[in-house]
């Protein structure tokens, strides 16, 4: 599957917010955008604000255009507000509920652990990163001795790290490597700075 393979510190400059990793922070390193003329942030019209508000989203989540837009186009579709519902289905993705439950220290690592494999939903073996979860949903690492082991020194790296917690909308046993899906997440657990109205108005024209 398709996937940006680039300097990840590239795009997170561009969006001006750290998007890939929980502590570090290459924004601060160099502030500038990236390319020749970085050092100038010009001003962006409501177009280009909406545009960059989408681009850091799908970035966050590791989201290509096409299955974005299938996503928002769903979105349209059901019942509620468009942006929640927007965002609740990237948060109900397999890879990012991994992620979440910190059995993974980035999303993209948790989309290699998704894609070779290694975990299991109510059971039984799913490898598409972008699997929805469900309410019940039970999602386990495969009983495997050496992925274990890489699991169990990513979950201690993330609890010996301050400001990280789990989404009360996921409950993590780490000890058994398994976790389960309390409830669908809503708006208020999303707590990174996203401006989901400026997507829908940029779909919308």
């Amino acid at each position: 599957m398709a996937r940006y393979r680039g300097p990840k510190s590239r795009l997170s400059r561009r969006e001006g917010v750290e998007l890939f990793s929980r502590w570090k922070n290459s924004v601060e390193k160099r502030k500038t955008v990236p390319g020749q003329h970085g050092a100038r942030r010009t001003k962006l019209s409501n177009y280009g604000i909406q545009l960059r508000e989408k681009q850091k989203v799908k970035r966050i989540y590791g989201v290509l255009e096409r299955q974005f837009r299938k996503y928002y186009l769903q979105a349209a579709t059901a019942k509620g507000v468009t942006g929640d519902t927007l965002l609740q289905f990237l948060e109900r993705r397999l890879d990012n509920v991994l992620f979440q439950m910190g059995f993974a220290v980035t999303r993209p690592q948790a989309r290699q652990i998704v894609g070779h494999g290694l975990v299991l939903v109510n059971d039984k073996k799913v490898d598409i990163p972008s699997y929805l979860v469900k309410e019940g949903d039970e999602v386990a690492i495969k009983p495997n001795d050496k992925i274990k082991k890489f699991i169990r020194s990513n979950v201690e790296l993330i609890e010996n790290r301050a400001g990280t917690k789990i989404p009360s909308w996921l409950n993590v046993d780490a000890e058994h490597f398994k976790g389960k899906v309390l409830r669908l997440p809503q708006r208020d657990d999303i707590t990174f700075p996203i401006n989901e109205q400026l997507i829908v108005e940029l779909y919308s024209k």
